[in-house]
């Protein structure tokens, strides 16, 4: 379980963030010619490095390279590939690059090493493994798999897990959501931004959770990664404009 919440002044200028900077690990073999290098934000990635703030939220294409800049810096941390807390092994499948490796995790002072990822693909495994081993009288952890996929997500962010400090990661998290259950999310997971020592890392393809307040954007695509506001992000743009008049996008892929 995550360690007591500390309080602490909001003008602290250090404040004791999990992961203050992700940058390559000195000694690295890691190949550049190769996947995953060869995507140009974990490209940029091993050359820049990273500075994370108490929210982050990653946004790009289906191959844009988000997931795996996600689970390389979650892996790095000391997380598991198929989600759950810091330690955690439970496995299903070995799918996972080897990005990790090759990653250095640079922690603010006195910054939390524990932590929780959470990822669409492998949520419902996830649940089954909290299920297997659930120990009532201590975590009071419902069974999940009673719930359907996104009442099951919302009910593990009720959990003790999420309630201290902490390196919370979630790779697409929207999956399984209804517009109501992503605004449930975007308000819980803007309370642990809030919290002094506990930190979020999101990837999604959701213009509604990529509206958490005060959260660092970046935008990733063939270029690399950028920071960029919300009305720059180019899924904002595509959900507006298809809103407006989805027949214009619609008859693109619709048989004549």
């Amino acid at each position: 379980m995550p360690p007591a919440h500390r309080r602490g002044s909001a003008a602290d200028p250090f404040p004791p963030l999990p992961v203050r900077r992700v940058e390559l690990r000195a000694g690295s073999d890691l190949p550049t010619d190769i996947w995953p290098a060869t995507l140009a934000p974990i490209s940029q990635l091993l050359r820049e490095g990273l500075d994370l703030g108490p929210a982050t939220v990653l946004v790009g294409a289906n191959g844009s390279g988000k997931s795996t800049l996600i689970e390389g810096i979650a892996m790095a941390f000391g997380l598991a590939p198929e989600g759950g807390s810091t330690g955690a092994r439970h496995r299903s499948y070995d799918s996972e690059s080897p990005l990790h490796e090759a990653l250095q995790i640079v922690r603010g002072p006195g910054g939390s090493r524990w932590g929780y990822f959470v990822r669409a693909e492998t949520m419902h495994a996830l649940m089954g493994y909290l299920d297997a081993t659930a120990v009532d009288s201590y975590t009071r952890d419902p069974t999940f798999h009673r719930f359907s996929h996104g009442e099951s997500f919302l009910a593990l962010m009720q959990t003790s897990r999420f309630r201290g400090e902490g390196f919370f990661v979630m790779d697409e998290p929207e999956a399984g959501l209804a517009f109501e259950a992503q605004l449930t999310l975007v308000g819980r997971l803007a309370q642990l931004a809030r919290r002094r020592g506990a930190q979020v890392l999101v990837a999604t393809h959701s213009p509604v959770i990529a509206a958490l307040p005060g959260a660092q954007i970046l935008q990733l695509d063939a270029e690399g990664f950028r920071p960029v506001t919300w009305d720059e992000l180019t899924v904002v743009d595509h959900y507006r404009r298809f809103l407006a008049a989805p027949s214009q996008f619609l008859r693109h892929v619709l048989p004549d």
